[in-house]
């Protein structure tokens, strides 16, 4: 329908119908039937001020709906985060076991093929663990964190100074900035 035809006034088809009001003009009480009820004036604001109570009442639960929203996708993502976090953590004690042992291969069996195939596992697990973003703690030499290391043990050295880490007894686990198990440290007094 073009702008013209919007604000044109309808003429009457039937006796005693109204002409429809302009798209540019309100109806004025003149161009209702006789039969449609009139209000006041303090009817009219009342039912203007309800109209803008709705109104800001919707809009404030539609923001509402929309924190919720968000509330509830940063749950989600922090549920799924805990879930692989839990997941790899599982996996920590499972890859020390391999390492001792790909660590404890008797020299004549280094080359046998089923060696080789657990060893292939140990691989594919480090990867996995390098894909999700976790890096080893292996804090050999380094000033100990009570953040990042647990220590165990103390012990004098003359190689290693006082406070530094003497000897990593299990590796640690890091995931961005989440330490998933600090790493088991001997530290020199």
């Amino acid at each position: 329908m073009s702008q013209e035809e919007t604000t044109q006034v309808a003429e009457p088809t039937e006796p005693g119908s109204v002409p429809e009001a302009t798209a540019d003009a309100p109806p004025t009480p003149a161009d209702l039937p006789e039969s449609a009820p009139l209000i006041s004036v303090a009817e009219f604001e009342t039912a203007k001020r309800e109209a803008v109570e709705f109104k800001e009442g919707w809009l404030r639960e539609r923001a509402d709906f929309n924190n919720y929203k968000k509330r509830t996708e940063t749950q989600m993502k922090d549920l799924r985060e805990s879930a692989v976090v839990d997941a790899l953590m599982n996996l920590l004690p499972i890859i020390d076991d391999l390492e001792r042992a790909m660590a404890n291969v008797p020299a004549d069996m280094k080359e046998n093929p089923w060696i080789n195939g657990v060893g292939g596992i140990y691989r594919k697990l480090q990867k996995t663990l390098e894909d999700r973003g976790v890096a080893v703690i292996d804090p050999t030499g380094e000033v100990f964190d009570p953040n990042r290391h647990e220590a165990v043990m103390k012990e004098d050295s003359s190689e290693v100074e006082s406070g530094h880490v003497i000897a990593t007894l299990q590796k640690g686990y890091v995931r961005g900035d989440k330490v998933l198990r600090p790493a088991i440290v001997k530290v020199a007094n």
